[in-house]
């Protein structure tokens, strides 16, 4: 199923206008939410009309609603900041956020591979609760002992529970210019039973978004932890790179989304051409395509769990519908929806969501997430790598 016929081709995207999906639980690298950026950090303002969608009625009704909210608290001498926060969250949008100026540059910069923080991955867990889900290497949460599983329960004395995860990512990370590499950070921490408050310093990290490593039997394995600038190529190299024939495994377990352009080149990776996913803004249905001359006939698993989100779950949908990939794993987040960012009077930028994104088929994720070929319990642990290897052995891996 090519698509090419059913949905016209997208506008070439640049820069100041790439299509992303939300980091909704990248705690290390921040949230770099929106889908269709506005606002063109570089040159300080909005970029044209034409150069985006519109967004729909009720999504331009709030937005004005934020928008009004911080001019009126700027002539009143109060902060636009605070204001579009209240306005955000009396409009109900789950993945609604606010950043200074300060915050988003420092997400922004994170999509280019390097950030300012402790080293936590987090995710936001059903019950509100902040878990930490891997802990980079190296980095000061490792040294100061924080694992994987650990529950985050303050940030700076603030509690999180129940906290969008942008305004975690907020208080975690601090502003880029109030809040630079050196500077300490109080974390509220939980393991079973024993709680404790660790202050850790920031630091300036690199992301190492793909790790490529070797498993018996030829078997590649490219573990993908976000999609920030570069990972598609570095993706398509390592496969042109593997043993001929030989099988291999696209680890997505953790991948809280990133770049939709980093997605659609790693699915090209693997694809020749055709449709890897659909979205609506306004009513208008768009697509996204793959480019041709990917690998079509080397066996393939991708490995999921709950942590797979946003970008990382489009991606999933697309190679389990266009039936190039078996999915093993269990089943995953289910965020489908794309925010838009938009300059605020005082320099914040406030995000709403514009709409959704669907898979070749027509699956919506949003609340459903990804479905496994093959589920395997306790996901995120060796016996899914287990399970995948078997399954690259019934697809003719060698």
């Amino acid at each position: 199923m090519s698509g090419r016929d059913l949905f016209r081709q997208p506008r070439r995207i640049r820069r100041g206008a790439a299509l992303t999906l939300v980091f909704a639980g990248m705690l290390v690298a921040g949230a770099a939410t929106g889908s269709f950026p506005e606002v063109d950090r570089a040159e300080g303002k909005s970029t044209p009309d034409a150069a985006r969608p519109a967004l729909s009625v009720d999504r331009y009704d709030g937005k004005t609603a934020v928008a009004r909210a911080a001019e009126e608290a700027l002539a009143l001498g109060k902060s636009p900041k605070e204001a579009a926060e209240r306005a955000v969250s009396r409009s109900g949008d789950r993945w609604g956020a606010v950043y200074s100026e300060g915050q988003y540059e420092e997400f922004e910069e994170a999509l280019d591979g390097q950030y300012t923080g402790v080293g936590l991955w987090a995710r936001q867990e059903r019950d509100g609760r902040i878990e930490v889900t891997r802990v980079s290497a190296g980095s000061p949460a490792a040294a100061a002992g924080i694992r994987d599983g650990d529950r985050l329960r303050s940030v700076d004395g603030e509690k999180v529970d129940g906290q969008p995860v942008t305004e975690v990512v907020s208080l975690l990370r601090g502003d880029a210019t109030d809040a630079p590499a050196g500077t300490e950070v109080r974390l509220g921490l939980q393991r079973g039973t024993r709680a404790w408050t660790q202050t850790v310093r920031r630091a300036r990290l690199s992301t190492d978004a793909v790790t490529v490593s070797k498993l018996a039997g030829r078997i590649t394995v490219i573990r993908i932890s976000a999609f920030s600038k570069g990972v598609g190529d570095v993706v398509r190299t390592a496969v042109r790179q593997a043993p001929a024939g030989a099988g291999v495994i696209l680890d997505l377990r953790g991948n809280s989304g990133g770049l939709v352009t980093e997605a659609v080149t790693t699915a090209s990776a693997f694809l020749d051409g055709g449709l890897v996913a659909t979205y609506d803004v306004d009513g208008e249905q768009q697509a996204l395509h793959a480019d041709p001359g990917g690998d079509t006939t080397r066996p393939l698993v991708a490995l999921v769990d709950g942590g797979t989100m946003s970008a990382a779950e489009m991606l999933t949908g697309a190679l389990q519908d266009r039936g190039r990939a078996v999915v093993v794993g269990s089943r995953t987040f289910g965020k489908g929806s794309v925010q838009m960012p938009s300059r605020l009077p005082g320099g914040s930028v406030a995000e709403l969501t514009v709409g959704h994104y669907r898979t070749p088929s027509g699956r919506s994720v949003d609340g459903h997430g990804i479905t496994p070929d093959l589920e395997v319990d306790q996901a995120d642990g060796p016996i899914a790598v287990q399970r995948a290897e078997t399954v690259l052995s019934g697809l003719g891996d060698d």
